[in-house]
């Protein structure tokens, strides 16, 4: 991997889950989902992941055929930007299936020039450890490999002590997603990291119900030692980006300080309950794609919830919880942000 995009990587980024923009009739929309990414670039991200659970596992199938023109479009987006920049945005792309088809998404990735990839095992669903190490050994052979704890809810697996201990072992593993979303399993693979000596794999945050919390935490191994998360590869960041950077930035301060301010605390759980309210908590996040949808279509970004799969829509109730988030939390949001710059990005 690129030393720069290593060294920024390691030191913590904000990085955005991307999502997928359509139009109302379901066709990819470009002019928007160009958009998207520049303002996440405008808003400060460190990098992007694209071709993941936010962007839709859907996008890979063969009838709607967008994996490729997906990440090839942020690629483009992506050189654009980092033609003014001093410091590489770092390029993530998700790879999910059985061996082959990781094998082959991996090799994809590197031909489009993404610096790693987001290793889910959501289908390999009965795998015994043994086989699911050997499929990361092999995708790892092709390119830097990110893990992925995504939470069952959502289409991941439970995934043991032993399972990440043995994981932390693979050479090509340089990050982890940890995203369970339950604190027992995140100690787990924070403690298997520490276990197998491991201070090269960064850890990243994907606990959307719990991200002010991961980010100021030093978690302790009972030998003095300890680890933090450095930042978040989250869906929930896909949303009221700008905000989310200044935020990771007060996190980083209160680590470095060792002194945790009670307000930091206070937004942490604001920022949880804004969550709810996207990922719809109260249904067993069955719109957590929609929901982040409609953010973005209120601040002009998307112009549909639209999803590929028809069934992914907005819960009942859900719309009157997104009102009430941003009655109860306007300074989270960054509407006025988006609205000075969204002719900009949908322009040529």
């Amino acid at each position: 991997m690129n030393a720069a995009v290593r060294t920024a990587l390691d030191r913590g980024l904000v990085i955005p889950a991307h999502p997928l923009a359509l139009t109302p009739d379901g066709r990819f929309d470009e002019r928007r989902q160009r958009a998207l990414t520049r303002y996440y670039v405008a808003a400060g991200a460190g990098g992007l992941a694209v071709g993941v659970h936010t962007t839709q596992f859907a996008i890979r199938r063969p009838e709607v055929g967008l994996f490729a023109p997906v990440l090839t479009l942020a690629r483009e987006e992506l050189d654009r930007a980092d033609a003014g920049r001093a410091t590489p945005l770092v390029r993530i792309g998700g790879v999910c299936g059985d061996t082959a088809q990781a094998c082959a998404e991996a090799d994809l990735l590197v031909s489009l020039d993404y610096h790693a990839g987001l290793l889910s095992l959501a289908a390999l669903a009965d795998a015994t450890d043994d086989v699911l190490v050997a499929h990361c050994e092999a995708v790892a052979a092709r390119i830097p490999v990110i893990g992925f704890y995504l939470q069952p809810s959502v289409g991941g697996r439970r995934l043991s002590y032993a399972f990440w201990r043995r994981f932390a072992e693979i050479p090509g593993v340089i990050a982890i997603k940890i995203a369970p979303f339950n604190r027992y399993q995140t100690l787990d693979v924070v403690r298997a990291v520490m276990d197998a000596g491991r201070d090269d794999i960064t850890l990243y945050t994907g606990n959307d119900d719990n991200i002010v919390a991961d980010l100021v935490t030093a978690f302790p191994d009972g030998t003095g030692r300890v680890r933090r998360i450095a930042g978040g590869l989250l869906g929930h960041w896909a949303v009221w980006t700008s905000g989310a950077v200044d935020l990771l930035a007060q996190c980083q301060a209160a680590s470095r300080a060792a002194s945790v301010p009670a307000s930091l605390l206070t937004t942490g759980v604001e920022v949880t309950d804004a969550n709810a309210a996207f990922f719809d908590a109260a249904n067993g996040f069955a719109g957590c794609i929609a929901g982040l949808h409609e953010v973005l279509r209120r601040q002009g970004l998307l112009e549909t919830t639209r999803c590929l799969d028809a069934h992914e829509v907005l819960s009942p109730g859900q719309a009157d919880e997104i009102d009430r988030v941003y009655r109860t939390y306007p300074h989270l949001a960054d509407d006025a942000f988006v609205a000075a710059h969204l002719d900009e990005w949908l322009g040529a």
